[in-house]
């Protein structure tokens, strides 16, 4: 098990616990869109940081980002292994192809 797949653990494990003592659960009883606002503030944090060169800061909202990217997938009932499936489906293909393939 990988530290992202420990990380979701501890996500899943703490959805039900008092809110009082769990950003993760006051997050996740806060429903969908709660968790996906907070993803989305992390992600453009993280854009910023980029953009602006600041790699400590870029470390740092990444870590941010990834953790709140998986309260969401829990949120959704979505597992990390289901996201990891797809992008060992997608290994080896171009990203163009790969764009190419997707319905729209």
């Amino acid at each position: 098990m990988n530290a992202l797949e420990q990380l979701a653990e501890v996500v899943r494990e703490r959805r039900d616990a008092d809110p009082r003592d769990s950003w993760t659960a006051k997050l996740l009883q806060g429903g969908r869109q709660k968790c996906a606002k907070k993803f989305g503030e992390e992600a453009v944090e993280t854009v910023i940081a980029g953009a602006a060169g600041d790699r400590k800061a870029l470390i740092s909202e990444s870590a941010d980002t990834l953790f709140h990217l998986l309260v969401l997938l829990e949120a959704n009932n979505v597992a990390i292994h289901e996201v990891l499936d797809e992008l060992d489906r997608r290994q080896g293909v171009s990203g163009i192809e790969e764009k190419k393939s997707r319905k729209m």
